[in-house]
């Protein structure tokens, strides 16, 4: 199951304990494909850097390199696709959900969740998505 995972839902599944956090078994036992492009990359090194995770950024790096990669498929988008985001720094998910054939976008961002489906992708929340892997007992 190929999943795009926005930069709160990651962050928070590798930084912190609770609902979120159950995603990183999730990925890491090869249940779900986590699906990455370098701007998605980019943005999660950005945003682990930020002074409040107290991670320099030689451990943010560490972090995906270690927990994500590994287990995560690199995806180049096709192009710039002209989506009407409120926030133009959506459309990086939209992308490589598109391009990586993508199932769902996992996100907590309103914006994104108002557009759900978008071109045949589930866009949904954490507990949302959790719950329909609930429902499917066998491996991805």
């Amino acid at each position: 199951m190929r999943v795009v995972l926005d930069t709160n839902t990651l962050v928070s599944a590798l930084l912190f304990r609770g609902t979120t956090s159950r995603l990183v078994p999730v990925w890491q036992s090869g249940r779900i494909i986590p699906l990455v492009s370098r701007p998605i990359l980019d943005e999660y090194l950005r945003v682990l850097s930020y002074p409040k995770f107290h991670l320099t950024a030689e451990e943010a790096w560490a972090i995906i390199a270690e927990d994500v990669l590994p287990f995560a498929e690199t995806v180049r988008p096709a192009g710039r696709l002209s989506v009407p985001c409120r926030d133009p720094g959506d459309r990086k998910f939209l992308e490589c959900a598109i391009s990586g054939r993508s199932r769902y976008l996992v996100t907590g961002d309103k914006d994104l969740l108002e557009m759900n489906p978008y071109r045949g992708i589930t866009i949904l929340t954490v507990g949302e998505f959790l719950e329909i892997l609930g429902r499917k007992q066998v491996s991805f």
